[in-house]
């Protein structure tokens, strides 16, 4: 099995993946942007293919290239709007509302949400970061309207703003969890890695068996709230930070389903 890896995205992250590939016998082929431009992109016709690195190019991999799965990154599947409205007793707020940056900026939030709103877009692609607001600050520039994307139409997600504390990430392969690490949002920063004896991996195992899953391979970010942990997120795996999951069991595991 061959990990194609565009190791510029986070090049210590994956440096480590790319360790565990080796130790079990896997190939490891470096990402090059110039193949969309020439074409000449490794066929690997006969081997199975995953690719880890940007959003961007994990989206693109697996509507236009020949690989085989080439990348987990099933991106409707993935839209807030495709999976929170089963899922909304788990979420950290359960109370959500679908707009656009059009109509959340002309309208503003629904009054019942309070002062303070969390707004985020409705695509895994993220072409603005979630961030909390006052109503009265919701502008176009505040949004990013203008600097990331220029969609006024733009799909977005909003909820009344909830105070967390710490969050973890969870590696999900055919359903169950295989890895997981604690880690901060504000500056990408790993924490400590968990295991399956630690509550959140044992409430992540709980969601992921209730989840219809958005593809076979997934991360998902649990959470803690003053109404105890919550599922904060889902993330396609071929363009998510691992933080420090243990690289070697998420290898395994992919290798295994693959």
């Amino acid at each position: 099995m061959t990990w194609v890896l565009e190791k510029e995205v986070r090049p210590d992250s994956d440096g480590m993946l790319a360790e565990a590939v080796l130790e079990i016998g896997g190939k490891v082929v470096a990402w090059k942007d110039d193949w969309w431009a020439d074409g000449r992109w490794p066929k690997l016709a006969d081997e199975h293919v995953v690719f880890r690195g940007s959003l961007a190019n994990a989206d693109r991999i697996v509507r236009e290239l020949p690989w085989t799965p080439g990348s987990f990154c099933s991106t409707s599947r993935f839209m807030c709007s495709a999976w929170w409205p089963a899922m909304s007793h788990r979420l950290v707020s359960d109370s959500f509302v679908l707009s656009t940056v059009a109509d959340v900026v002309r309208e503003g939030p629904p009054a019942q949400f309070g002062d303070q709103v969390f707004i985020r877009p409705d695509s895994p692609l993220k072409p603005f970061s979630g961030r909390v607001l006052g109503r009265d600050a919701i502008t176009l520039a505040a949004l990013d309207y203008g600097f990331y994307y220029d969609e006024m139409d733009l799909p977005v997600v909003v909820t009344p703003a909830v105070q967390t504390g710490l969050e973890w990430r969870f590696v999900v392969v055919s359903g169950s969890v295989v890895a997981a690490s604690e880690y901060t949002a504000e500056g990408r920063s790993a924490g400590d890695i968990i295991t399956s004896d630690h509550e959140a991996w044992r409430y992540a195992s709980d969601v992921a068996a209730e989840l219809n899953p958005p593809d076979p391979v997934y991360v998902m970010d649990i959470c803690q709230t003053d109404r105890g942990l919550r599922l904060l997120e889902l993330n396609p795996f071929s363009g998510a930070h691992l933080y420090n999951c243990d690289r070697m069991s998420v290898v395994r595991a992919v290798n295994d389903l693959v």
